[in-house]
């Protein structure tokens, strides 16, 4: 059995129906915009009933509707008998039962639907087999006997009063107006017929249930005439036309009571005199119309725009099937629509209005059902074929450009709401996205002809009209993949919803993590579900869709980076991820555009690059730079706080030393820690940062003066002279000094328990030279740590040729290494210089032979200078003793030469000295050979005081042979060569180098020799002053 006709179904139904509302635009918020304007002060049953009423005048001589026979009225009483009655109860007319039969059509019948591809209308409910003639009336819904009708099919006047909700006492007083109105013209053209007014004239107040029924009917058919004639002619109005004024007050007046329409009231008269000149206008002077309403044009009453449009649309929607939710076509459409189209000589329609009509009805229908029915949308998609074709034509009227640029730009409006957010919008599935995105692109197409062809096109600000289908595509795929970015981070920061202090600290890593991962995650769904639709318009949709992504989370990227001031875990965890989603990105572009000519090089050229290795790289020589300043910091601490005093005895070095090279290791350690992978550059970098900041510790530990400023101001060069009259007089006059002197130093010779004369000072300076050694200890373990650690990757970029390079060396310190090495020298020199001319002054340089050789010898400083350097080894670390033994050895022997060349005029000496001299030199060279476990190498005291023997050689020899030695010496030096008789010897000059061959050296050993030849010499050469 065939599906059954909508006929068949509401042969048995009730009259009322269950249906949408026809006023679904106002009452539901849709995102489709109504295309046409709206008509004042008529609503939509008024339209609605007024459609009827069109339809059935324009269908009064088709079968069904009283065929070619006479137009017969049955009252109600007759239709009560049953006979001919439709499954509602409603009036027939005679023959209308052949004339449904011969309309009936089923769904294989129905071209339009199959053309269309709309489904086919449900079947009728078991419930529906038999049809009562009237309401139950028992409580257990039980029919009276007798009142079983079989069914029948409708007839096509009876489904389309169905279908438009008119009511049998509606339907009942149009076919008497018509039979009164038609009596004795039964030719009479329908679209010479004003039927408002033509209703009006033959209606009277006693057919209406009461007077308040009959005056809302009354105002109903003056508001349509109002509409018709007044306020949306289809001929201008002229304003001085007296019947519109004339027109105006009659309705108003109808307002507050019914007006009188017996044909001798002087209002209908006017009435009807007015509405005929409005009507019968012509854009040309005609002749007026005959007394039987015949003229060669058609009236105008209900074919001015939009008005005709709404009547006209009102009509179209009952091809719906109401039982179905108004989202079934009714199998009949093919009969009703050919019926409809006897309506358009009344409307003003033409074919290429009527398809667009039909076209935004189908859409319509399909958007305010909530767009569950997809062969809707699709058969608005066909229509658009014949609207396509019907804009072409070069014979377009006015309003039909109107009509087309209004429908199709809201359409289109619809479509692309739908489509620049796809993800949202189609997220359970493509089936409808395959019917939109056509469906927006084909009317951006025709509406672009349009307006090249000089029609209208509205959304002025829409630039995207003139666009190509591929750019328009585009911009979809842009605006949607925005808008689903956009909504991800919505969610993200729902889920993470925390303060802006404690998102930007401690959630925004993790909120750009699963960004990433939903990032990739959407790039998958579009390729595998979206991107195929797409394809079809757009040749790289998966293409645009991963740099439009790249781009968009590139932006959060960029903001995130910005706030991020250091690296972290958390923030390379954050790159690398973005780097493999960058590369996901990437090969879904490479892959797209492998047919493309250009490879897909223009939409890569499109993705700003993350560059994650270029920022991972700034970003750990932000964090060297960071750990230096620290360092920095903490040198510039230890200059201002440190005291070189040993943070205790087992850790005889200071305590910004240990902070420093603590400091060193942490930043090392924590650079190995950090997961990328260190390029060899960026290793050079820190190494060298951290070298620089230790060469500038080691500077500041050896700021700790010179030498110089301890060792004494050499006395000017005087005669010996030691009894000479003024002193043996200066005695005489100072006995007690002289005697308290010689106590003194007699206590300290006698001294069998001294102390050593160690300064703090000097002690602190200990205290530097093993934080030399400490820095150099751990300079070994800083340079492994980096050396053994893993491989660094080469640097991809090249450093300035100027840049120190790892190139022959395996350590990164060379540098810190060499400027301790300089530095420990110089602290060790300065120690003993400071320890030797200051602290022991007082028994080494100021007592040593001042009382002559035998009464001064050096016994007791060697004692001091023991207990000095027990001291310094209990202080220095094992590293530190050698080097510092050794400079103070030297500085013993440097004193002991000044002693015996310097001394001042306490000083003097004789030939006969010379053994004691030898002997005093021979214990200051022990004390330094058995110092220590070899400390000192005897080689080396050896090679250090061969310069001390060498003047105290000089010391040994007779005075003529020092003055013959001084002559020739000090004439080479000179320049003058070998001396002559009478020729004068130059003073040779002081350069504080003694040595056995300096004439300076060799004069001031004549200096203090304690002789008469060496002091007329001296006297007679140089004129030198004697002693006093």
């Amino acid at each position: 059995m065939g599906p059954h006709s909508r006929r068949e179904s509401l042969a048995g139904s009730s009259s009322s129906f269950l249906s949408r509302s026809w006023d679904s635009f106002e009452s539901e918020p849709l995102d489709l915009d109504y295309p046409f304007e709206k008509i004042n002060g008529v609503d939509k049953d008024d339209l609605r009933e007024t459609a009827y009423e069109v339809f059935f005048t324009a269908c009064r001589s088709s079968p069904g509707f009283g065929g070619r026979n006479a137009l017969n009225y049955y009252s109600a009483q007759d239709s009560t008998s049953g006979a001919g009655e439709g499954g509602g109860g409603s009036p027939t007319a005679a023959g209308g039962g052949g004339g449904g039969a011969k309309y009936g059509l089923s769904l294989a019948a129905s071209r339009t639907k199959r053309v269309l591809g709309l489904k086919a209308a449900k079947r009728s409910s078991p419930k529906r087999a038999v049809s009562f003639s009237n309401p139950p009336v028992s409580g257990n819904n039980i029919p009276p006997a007798g009142s079983l009708r079989p069914k029948r099919p409708l007839t096509s006047a009876e489904l389309m009063r169905h279908q438009m909700r008119v009511s049998e006492q509606s339907d009942g007083r149009l076919r008497k107006t018509l039979m009164r109105a038609l009596v004795g013209q039964a030719g009479r053209r329908a679209d010479l017929l004003i039927l408002p007014l033509e209703l009006l004239r033959h209606l009277k107040p006693s057919e209406f249930t009461d007077t308040h029924e009959y005056h809302i009917w009354q105002k109903r058919q003056l508001k349509i005439l109002e509409a018709g004639l007044l306020l949306y002619p289809a001929i201008p109005l002229d304003r001085s036309n007296s019947c519109v004024f004339r027109l105006r007050e009659i309705i108003r007046y109808s307002e507050s009571k019914p007006i009188d329409t017996n044909k001798n009231s002087e209002t209908m008269q006017a009435l009807y005199t007015c509405v005929l000149k409005l009507a019968f206008r012509t854009h040309k002077p005609k002749c007026p119309p005959s007394p039987n309403g015949d003229t060669l044009d058609p009236c105008h009453w209900a074919d001015g725009f939009p008005f005709n449009l709404h009547l006209y649309l009102a009509l179209l929607q009952s091809i719906f099937d109401t039982r179905d939710d108004e989202t079934t076509v009714l199998d009949e459409v093919d009969e009703l629509l050919e019926l409809m189209k006897k309506t358009w000589t009344m409307l003003g329609m033409t074919k290429p209005i009527h398809n667009v009509c039909f076209t935004w009805l189908l859409f319509q229908q399909f958007v305010i059902t909530g767009q569950v029915e997809l062969d809707l949308l699709s058969a608005s998609l066909t229509m658009l074929a014949d609207v396509a074709n019907d804009a072409k034509r070069g014979d377009r009227e006015f309003n039909y450009v109107r009509i087309l640029s209004a429908v199709l730009a809201s359409m289109q409006g619809w479509a692309e709401k739908k489509m620049v957010d796809y993800h949202d919008n189609f997220d359970k599935g493509v089936g409808l996205m395959e019917n939109v995105l056509p469906l927006a692109l084909w009317a951006a197409k025709i509406l672009e002809e349009e307006g090249s062809n000089g029609g209208v096109v509205l959304h002025d600000g829409d630039c995207s009209v003139v666009d190509s289908a591929g750019n328009r595509v585009d911009n979809y795929i842009r605006s949607s993949l925005r808008n689903a970015f956009a909504k991800q981070i919505l969610e993200g920061e729902k889920y993470h919803k925390r303060s802006k202090e404690e998102m930007e600290e401690e959630y925004m890593s993790e909120a750009l993590l699963l960004l990433a991962k939903e990032t990739d995650e959407l790039a998958m769904r579009e390729r595998e579900n979206f991107s195929p639709v797409l394809k079809r318009w757009h040749p790289t949709a998966a293409g645009v869709a991963a740099a439009t992504l790249h781009n968009c989370y590139g932006v959060v990227l960029k903001q995130y980076l910005t706030s991020a001031s250091t690296l972290t875990n958390h923030l390379i965890q954050v790159l690398q991820t973005a780097g493999k989603l960058e590369r996901v990105l990437v090969q879904i572009v490479v892959e797209d555009a492998v047919d493309c000519e250009d490879g897909g090089k223009a939409i890569v050229r499109e993705m700003l690059p993350y560059e994650v290795d270029s920022v991972i790289l700034s970003l750990m020589k932000t964090w060297v730079d960071e750990r230096l300043k620290r360092g920095k910091e903490c040198l510039n601490r230890a200059k201002e706080t440190e005291t070189w005093n040993p943070r205790s005895k087992a850790e005889p070095y200071a305590q910004s030393a240990v902070d420093i090279m603590k400091l060193a290791k942490d930043t090392v350690d924590d650079f190995y820690e950090v997961p990328v992978g260190i390029c060899d550059d960026l290793v050079q970098d820190l190494a060298d940062g951290l070298e620089t900041l230790l060469q500038e510790y080691i500077s500041f530990v050896a700021a700790c003066g010179s030498k110089q400023s301890y060792i004494p101001i050499l006395p000017p060069l005087t005669r010996c002279n030691q009894d000479s009259r003024f002193k043996k007089l200066w005695k005489k006059a100072s006995p007690c000094k002289i005697g308290a002197d010689n106590s003194s130093r007699k206590d300290l010779t006698q001294d069998h328990d001294p102390r050593p004369s160690t300064s703090r000072g000097t002690q602190r300076l200990y205290i530097r030279l093993n934080t030399l050694h400490y820095i150099l200890l751990h300079l070994h373990s800083l340079d492994k740590s980096i050396s053994l650690s893993p491989r660094p990757t080469p640097s991809p970029r090249s450093r300035l040729p100027n840049s120190r390079r790892r190139l022959t060396t395996t350590s990164y310190f060379d540098l810190a290494r060499s400027s301790i090495q300089t530095a420990t020298q110089h602290v060790s020199e300065v120690a003993a210089f400071r320890l030797i001319f200051l602290d022991s002054r007082s028994v080494f340089y100021d007592c040593l032979y001042s009382d002559g050789v035998s009464e001064s010898r050096i016994r007791p400083a060697v004692r001091i200078l023991k207990q000095n350097l027990t001291l310094l080894t209990a202080i220095l670390t094992d590293r530190s003793q050698a080097l510092a033994i050794k400079e103070i050895m030297k500085a013993s022997f440097e004193a002991f030469l000044m002693v015996l060349l310097a001394g001042g005029g306490s000083r003097t000496f004789s030939r006969s000295d010379h053994e004691m001299v030898v002997e005093d030199f021979g214990s200051l060279k022990r004390v330094f050979c058995t110092c220590g476990e070899g400390l000192v190498a005897e080689d080396v005291v050896d090679r250090e005081s061969e310069v001390v023997e060498g003047v105290v050689a000089l010391m040994g020899q007779g005075t003529d042979q020092l003055l013959e030695d001084f002559t020739i010496v000090a004439c080479e030096a000179s320049g003058l060569g070998l001396a002559g008789a009478g020729q004068k010897v130059p003073m040779p000059p002081t350069t504080g180098r003694w040595n056995r061959s300096d004439p300076n050296t060799i004069l001031r050993v004549l200096c203090h020799r304690n002789d008469d030849t060496a002091n007329r010499f001296l006297k007679r050469t140089f004129q030198l002053a004697t002693r006093r």
